[in-house]
C-alpha cells in the first residue's frame, strides 16, 4: 500500500513572503519554514501577517519538526507564534536557529523554547521511514539551506529562497554537485523559489555589488552616509563595513533588531571586521560627537524593515537622528512590488529634508532569488517529476509556470496553489485533493488574530472619512430627554464651519431618541443606538457623500437617591469611627452638659440640701450612660477589626 504523501501551503504562495508549507507522509507532519510578511498599505496599522495556524494546531501531535532554511523574516518571523501554540522541535544552521532565538525570546508566550537543533548541509535526521536532509544554497544571508523530505515514495525538495551565483563568497555557495545527487535519486515533487523568474535579465553579482557600495561611499565625501539595509542581509551588512573601513568612516548603528543581529553575526564569524570592533563601531548616544564626514549610520525599523523608519527620520519622529542637509540616504533593498509606492513617497520625503537619495534597485539588479535561468537550470539539475512555484504573487507564479514549460513541463505537472490547497500523490501522479480554509492572521501591537475584515473596513473608513459623535442624556423613566445632543467630529467636517449641519445633525438625533424612548414597548439600548446610527448615516451621505464611523453615546440620568443615602450613611460611620476627628458641636452639647452635671455634683453635698437622693438617681443613670457608650461603639470596634486581617 503506497504511503500517504501530500503538501499544503499555509502562505507563500499567491502573496509575497509568509512562507510556510507542511508536508505530510503518513501520519507526520513536517512544516517547512514558518515567516511572516510586511503589511501592503491597505492594512492600516498591522504590524506584521503571519499564516493562520487553525490547522496545524489541531493536529500538533503529527508535527515532526519545523524545518527551517534560513534567517530571514519571511522564513522565521511567525515561529514564534507558531511556538505559541504548538512545542515542536525546530531544526536549521547554526545561524538561522540564533536568529530564531532572538525571535522566540522577544514573544512572551514562547520565551523559554529550548527544542532547537543545529544542522549542516550534509545532516541528515530520521523519522521512522522519512529521512530529511539539507544542501547548501547562495542567498543573502549565510548558512542558507534547502530541505530534502526523502520517503518510501520518492524525494520532495524544498529550495527555500535561493540563487546561483558563481562567485558567491564561503558560506554563500550552492552545492551543485549535491543538487545533482539528489536529482540522480528521483524528485517526486519540488517547491522552487519564483520570486525572481518574473524580472528580465541576470541579477548582479554579489562581488559587482560590493564594488558599487564602494563607489557610492566614495562618491559621497561631505555629510553623513545613510544605509537603510534589512537587518538580516548579513551579506549588504558586510559590504557596508567593507566600504567604510576603506573610505575612513566610522559606524554608527541604529535599531535594536539590527544591532542584535549584528552582535549574532560577529559572535558566529560569519561577519568579519577589517579592524577592531571598538575602533569601527560608534554608539548611536555619541553620534554627535562625529564629524558627518566621518560617520556612516546603518539603520532599520522594527521587525528589520528598514524604509518606515526613514519616514519616520524624514518627518523628524526620531528622537536620535533626523534627516539634515547634505546626508546620502542609501537604499540598499528592493522593495516589493507592493512597497514600490511606499518607497516613491518616502524618497520623496528623504528630498524635501535636504537629502540626496540613491537606491540600488535603481542602478543593479540586486536580488536574492533565483532568476528565470537559474530556475531553470535547478530545473535541470533536480529533473522532478511535478514542479509546484512558490514565494510570489500569481503573477511571479504564472512566469515560472511559463519558464517550466520552456524545459518541458506541462499542464498536469506544474501546479499554481493557492492557501490550503491539498496537492496528493498517489504513486503514479500528483493531484488537487480538495482544500481547507487558512487565512491570515494580522499582528497589532500585542494583540494576535483579534484585527479582522471587520477592524480593518473601519480603520479604512477612519482614515478616509473620519469619525462622527453624537451624545445625549435621556430620563428613562420618564421617557423624556434631559440634555440636547452634542455633537463633535474627528476628520470628518470641521465643526466651527459646518454649523447647519450639525445643528440639523443634533436635531435628528434629539427626534430619533425621543421617538425611541417614547414608542418602544420594551426598551433596548441597542435598538436605540441602531436608529440613530442609521439615521444619521443617510443624512450625513445626502449631506457630504461621505460615510464617517457613527458613535453615537447614549447615557441615562443618574437616579442618585440611594446613592445619597449610601454616602450619607458612609459619613456617619466614618464620623462613628473617629470621634475625636469629628466631634461637631452640635452632637457634643449634650454629653458635655452631663459631663458638666457630674462635675457640680459635690457642690449639692456641701451644701447639705434636701436633694441629695436626686443628684444621686442622676449620677447613676449617667454611670448607666457611660456603661452603654462602648456599645454604641461596637461597630467601630468591629469595624476595626475586620480592616486588621487586610492588614496582615
Amino acid at each position: 500500500m503506497a504511503t500517504t504523501l501530500s503538501i499544503m501551503p499555509f502562505g507563500g504562495v499567491r502573496e509575497n513572503g509568509k512562507n510556510m508549507y507542511a508536508v505530510t507522509v503518513g501520519e507526520d507532519i513536517f512544516i517547512l519554514d514558518a515567516g511572516l510578511k510586511y503589511p501592503e498599505s491597505d492594512l492600516l496599522g498591522v504590524d506584521v501577517v503571519i499564516p493562520d495556524f487553525a490547522y496545524l494546531v489541531e493536529n500538533a501531535d503529527k508535527i515532526a519538526g519545523v524545518f527551517l532554511t534560513h534567517g530571514h523574516a519571511d522564513a522565521i518571523g511567525a515561529l514564534p507564534y507558531l511556538l505559541s501554540e504548538v512545542k515542536v522541535p525546530v531544526f536549521g544552521s547554526e545561524l538561522t536557529i540564533e536568529l530564531a532565538k532572538l525571535a522566540v525570546e522577544a514573544e512572551p508566550e514562547a520565551k523559554g523554547f529550548d527544542d532547537y537543533h543545529v544542522v549542516r548541509g550534509n545532516s541528515e535526521v530520521s523519522f521512522g521511514d522519512v529521512t530529511v536532509s539539507f544542501f547548501e544554497t547562495t542567498h543573502t544571508i549565510p548558512e542558507s539551506l534547502g530541505i530534502v523530505i526523502e520517503t518510501p515514495e520518492g524525494q520532495v525538495v524544498y529550495t527555500g529562497d535561493f540563487k546561483i551565483d558563481t562567485t558567491a563568497l564561503p558560506y554563500y555557495r550552492t552545492d551543485l554537485a549535491r543538487l545533482a545527487q539528489i536529482g540522480a535519486k528521483g524528485v517526486i515533487a519540488l517547491l522552487a523559489d519564483a520570486a525572481g523568474t518574473a524580472s528580465y535579465g541576470l541579477a548582479a553579482h554579489e562581488s559587482e555589488l560590493g564594488s558599487y557600495v564602494l563607489d557610492t561611499f566614495r562618491g559621497h565625501t561631505e555629510g553623513r552616509i545613510i544605509v537603510a539595509a534589512v537587518a538580516s542581509n548579513i551579506q549588504r551588512i558586510q559590504q557596508v563595513i567593507d566600504a567604510a573601513f576603506k573610505v575612513g568612516r566610522k559606524i554608527v548603528i541604529s535599531g535594536n533588531d539590527l544591532e542584535k543581529v549584528v552582535r549574532t553575526a560577529l559572535r558566529l564569524k560569519k561577519l568579519h571586521l577589517p579592524m577592531p570592533e571598538n575602533e569601527l563601531f560608534v554608539s548611536l548616544k555619541n553620534l554627535g560627537k562625529l564629524e558627518p564626514n566621518e560617520t556612516v549610520i546603518l539603520e532599520t525599523g522594527k521587525m528589520g524593515e528598514p524604509i518606515r523608519h526613514l519616514q519616520r527620520m524624514a518627518q523628524g519622529d526620531d528622537r536620535n537622528i533626523q534627516i539634515q542637509e547634505g546626508d546620502l540616504v542609501f537604499i540598499t533593498t528592493t522593495p516589493s512590488t507592493a512597497m514600490e509606492g511606499y518607497v516613491a513617497r518616502t524618497r520623496d520625503m528623504l528630498f524635501r529634508a535636504g537629502a540626496t537619495v540613491k537606491q540600488i534597485s535603481t542602478d543593479k539588479k540586486s536580488s536574492g532569488h533565483a532568476s528565470k535561468e537559474d530556475f531553470q537550470l535547478l530545473l535541470n539539475l533536480l529533473k522532478p517529476k511535478n514542479v509546484i512555484p512558490v514565494q510570489g504573487e500569481y503573477r511571479v507564479l504564472n512566469a515560472a509556470y511559463k519558464a517550466a514549460e520552456q524545459v518541458g513541463y506541462d499542464d498536469n505537472h506544474v501546479f499554481l496553489l493557492a492557501k490550503g490547497d491539498n496537492l496528493r500523490w498517489d504513486g503514479e501522479e500528483m493531484y488537487l485533493g480538495g482544500s481547507i480554509q487558512v487565512g491570515s492572521t494580522m499582528i497589532d501591537g500585542s494583540g494576535v488574530g483579534d484585527i479582522g475584515s471587520i477592524v480593518l473596513n473601519d480603520r479604512r473608513i477612519l482614515s478616509e472619512d473620519g469619525v462622527f459623535i453624537a451624545v445625549v442624556t435621556i430620563d428613562r423613566k420618564k421617557k423624556k430627554i434631559i440634555s440636547k445632543p452634542k455633537i463633535d467630529s474627528r476628520g470628518f467636517v470641521y465643526v466651527k464651519t459646518s454649523r447647519d449641519l450639525i445643528r440639523e445633525a443634533g436635531d435628528l438625533v434629539e427626534t430619533t431618541v425621543a421617538e425611541g424612548i417614547k414608542n418602544a414597548k420594551e426598551f433596548d439600548w441597542g435598538n436605540l443606538k441602531n436608529s440613530v446610527r442609521d439615521a444619521l448615516g443617510k443624512f450625513l451621505y445626502e449631506q457630504t457623500r461621505r460615510k464617517p464611523v457613527i458613535l453615537p453615546v447614549i447615557m441615562e440620568a443618574n437616579q442618585n437617591g440611594r446613592r445619597r443615602k449610601r454616602s450619607a450613611s458612609k459619613t456617619n460611620a466614618k464620623k462613628a469611627d473617629a470621634p475625636e476627628a469629628n466631634k461637631s458641636q452640635k452632637q457634643n452639647n449634650k454629653p458635655k452638659k452631663k459631663q458638666n452635671a457630674n462635675a457640680n455634683k459635690p457642690a449639692p453635698a456641701k451644701n447639705n440640701n434636701n436633694q441629695p437622693a436626686k443628684p444621686a438617681e442622676n449620677g447613676a443613670e449617667v454611670a448607666k450612660k457611660k456603661k452603654r457608650r462602648p456599645r454604641r461603639r461596637k461597630p467601630k470596634a468591629t469595624q476595626g477589626s475586620d480592616s486588621a486581617p487586610s492588614a496582615e
